[in-house]
């Protein structure tokens, strides 16, 4: 054999043992790829893998429900980062973008988008409609019906039988009425799109049955702004929002479109925040008694309820439209980007012993709402609805407490979903 078929066969050797390699490599890296969405160990907390995460690889690959591949994101930086980069997409009919569930991307295709799945210019056109309804000079105008609705509530609670269901009976009814209010929605309907809602909202119904439950919403508000044309003299949003379509700016089915996420966005997640604030300050008693002795301090309280807990979770996804870095990581076009706003929350580095409740916690950027151009726009409305609705209920039932122990409350268990609880037995 001659020297250059020698070497010939030894790069082939080599060549082949690379490969071989490479291909064990690919194989047990595909087997280290997580699930997505992670379990909850703690069922107020966070998965304690991403504490991991952050500290091993906060820009990492993980697998979602249909197989595909989505980078988790988890450290506080890099998930700004991702939220106010304009290389990421909001746009969820866009090839990559990453999808909670079959009913999601099923969704992604059904309806006219609304601003919240759209990207500047029309996200700017289309939020800035509706920006001056929900600013905070606005929402403060709003306090004393607040107030109303929550005494009302609690009137109501009273005439009950002891245990009632806080959930139902007062957290998810303050926001919801509170939305139909400024909608213009009749009182004489509120029973019908209740039913509606507690449908979409149940966990235990079938998907087909929220569907129909959300389509007889969409029909009921087509009706309801057909109405509202010929009724002319209103100040309610959604009459305000018809001067838009007189102008060209809005078409009939964007509008109903609108009206239906201004309707539902927001309310269960701003419910959950109530049940499970008041359930936090339950588990913390200390703080629940200087909150009780100092209201003032409730400001700073649900800013801390909103960190610890970081009810809405599953809002923060992008898709990249261009090649981006975060961190050390290289993300191509049409790679999905899942920013873990809870896992920020409890960044070590940005927040000091993150794992712990503490109404005094300042400074405290957390990232409940997001960041960015896609930050919640009813932020100011969702912390006045909890801010209300805890303070109202500690001053007009001070001896409240758990009708269960702590280890009876029957919580949301299905990881794909915002966590909550099934109900919240209390007892005054």
């Amino acid at each position: 054999m001659s020297l250059n078929q020698i070497n010939r066969l030894i790069s082939t050797s080599r060549q082949s043992y690379i490969s071989s390699v490479n291909s064990i490599r690919s194989l047990s890296t595909a087997k280290d790829i997580p699930s997505f969405p992670m379990k909850r160990k703690s069922p107020l907390r966070p998965p304690p893998e991403y504490a991991k995460l952050r500290k091993e690889a906060p820009v990492t690959k993980a697998k979602i429900w249909d197989g595909s591949s989505v980078w988790l994101v988890s450290r506080h930086k890099d998930v700004v980062k991702v939220l106010t980069d304009s290389s990421f997409s909001k746009v969820r009919t866009h090839e990559g973008f990453p999808e909670t569930g079959p009913g999601g991307k099923a969704a992604a295709t059904a309806t006219k988008p609304t601003f919240v799945d759209m990207d500047p210019p029309e996200h700017t056109q289309h939020r800035s409609m509706v920006e001056n309804d929900f600013s905070m000079k606005n929402v403060e105008s709003l306090r004393p019906k607040l107030e109303k609705i929550a005494n009302n509530l609690i009137d109501e609670m009273k005439k009950k039988k002891q245990p009632v269901d806080l959930h139902i009976s007062y957290s998810l009814p303050v926001p919801t009425f509170t939305i139909y209010d400024m909608l213009g929605i009749p009182y004489e309907d509120h029973d019908f799109l209740e039913r509606c809602n507690a449908i979409r909202t149940n966990g235990s119904a079938t998907s087909a049955e929220s569907s129909a439950a959300s389509q007889d919403l969409m029909n009921y508000l087509a009706r309801l702004v057909e109405k509202k044309k010929k009724n002319k003299g209103g100040n309610d949003m959604i009459t305000r929002l018809l001067k838009q379509v007189q102008q060209g700016k809005l078409t009939d089915e964007e509008l109903v479109a609108m009206s239906f996420l201004l309707l539902v966005a927001g309310n269960a997640t701003t419910a959950n925040m109530i049940t499970l604030g008041i359930l936090t300050l339950l588990q913390h008693p200390n703080q629940l008694n200087e909150l009780k002795k100092n209201p003032s301090l409730i400001k700073n309280a649900v800013e801390e309820i909103l960190r610890y807990l970081t009810g809405s979770q599953f809002a923060t996804r992008r898709v990249a439209i261009q090649k981006v870095q975060i961190g050390n990581q290289l993300i191509e076009k049409n790679q999905g980007v899942w920013a873990l706003n809870a896992s920020a929350n409890d960044d070590e580095e940005v927040f000091k012993n993150p794992t712990q409740f503490d109404i005094h916690r300042q400074p405290n950027p957390h990232l409940a709402f997001g960041e960015g151009i896609h930050r919640c726009v009813a932020e100011h409305l969702a912390r006045a609805e909890i801010e209300v609705a805890i303070n109202t209920l500690l001053h007009r039932l001070p001896n409240l407490q758990l009708a269960v122990p702590f280890d009876k409350i029957e919580y949301v268990t299905d990881s794909s979903r915002d966590f909550g609880v099934n109900a919240l037995p209390i007892k005054w």
